[in-house]
């Protein structure tokens, strides 16, 4: 279908941006192409391990230069949520940096007892004993939230159970199913647009999955744009209800100037 007129671009990182630590072709020149134009947007993440600034470092490692202010996760709505929901209240908190730190600012305090929300997000460790009183804390009558439903992480050596996989856990135990408030729940774009001050009709979603990004991005109500260079496949498509408003290999391909005319390389990475 043809695009109608985008003010704000929303995008995925990984699979999109970037792959296994490298900048894919035409992400850098798309954020100049953004900034040149002063064309609002975010980079957005299920990720809850790691602070803005952390990603912000991340990916200027891999050549992209995105400031801390343009960089959404599931941490940052996770607390954005937290924050509308009860004023100056009290988390138990499973995760990283990433999710205490945005917690901490959204105004919580961090305590152990009678905490209004128990949240799980993602962490390198999950503890036995945290998951112990989280279980615990959830039968006394705290609120069950969950950054992100991804079952599994990917790691060197293969995948990792995640957030999604310790959540079923918990609700194994509690007979109690959590809040998601990440991908694919239209919350975080909701709030991601919030931040920016975009309205959905004029604000499209660049995503490489076709059960977060492009499912989340539609309820959402924005134009949705799947690329094969992550996760989904073109075979993948005809598998869901559902359809992207558009598919591209890639988003040198949202450039308005080709690669080959900036004398950049399509095939391979930046």
């Amino acid at each position: 279908m043809e695009r109608e007129p985008i003010d704000c671009w929303l995008t995925d990182m990984d699979g999109v941006l970037v792959k296994e630590n490298y900048a894919l072709p035409g992400a850098q020149e798309l954020l100049e192409q953004w900034r040149r134009n002063d064309t609002p947007f975010l980079v957005l993440t299920n990720n809850s391990i790691y602070t803005a600034r952390d990603l912000s470092a991340r990916l200027r490692a891999s050549g992209l230069v995105v400031p801390e202010s343009h960089i959404w996760t599931s941490a940052m709505a996770t607390a954005d949520f937290l924050r509308h929901q009860v004023e100056n209240g009290t988390a138990f908190v499973v995760g990283e940096v990433g999710l205490t730190t945005a917690i901490h600012e959204a105004g919580f305090v961090m305590t152990e007892h009678r905490p209004d929300f128990v949240v799980v997000g993602e962490t390198h460790t999950y503890s036995f004993e945290a998951i112990t009183k989280a279980i615990r804390l959830i039968q006394a009558g705290s609120r069950f939230i969950v950054t992100n439903p991804d079952a599994t992480g990917p790691s060197p050596s293969g995948v990792l159970p995640a957030t999604g996989a310790i959540a079923a856990l918990i609700t194994k135990a509690t007979g109690r199913e959590p809040y998601v408030v990440g991908k694919p729940n239209p919350m975080m774009f909701r709030s991601a647009l919030n931040k920016i001050g975009a309205h959905s009709s004029s604000t499209a979603m660049i995503g490489d999955r076709m059960d977060t990004d492009i499912i989340a991005g539609m309820e959402a109500g924005m134009h949705t744009v799947l690329v094969l260079s992550g996760i989904s496949t073109a075979e993948d498509v005809a598998r869901f209800p559902f359809r992207p408003d558009e598919i591209i290999t890639g988003v040198h391909e949202l450039l308005d100037v080709p690669l080959d005319e900036l004398g950049a390389d399509v095939a391979g990475s930046a």
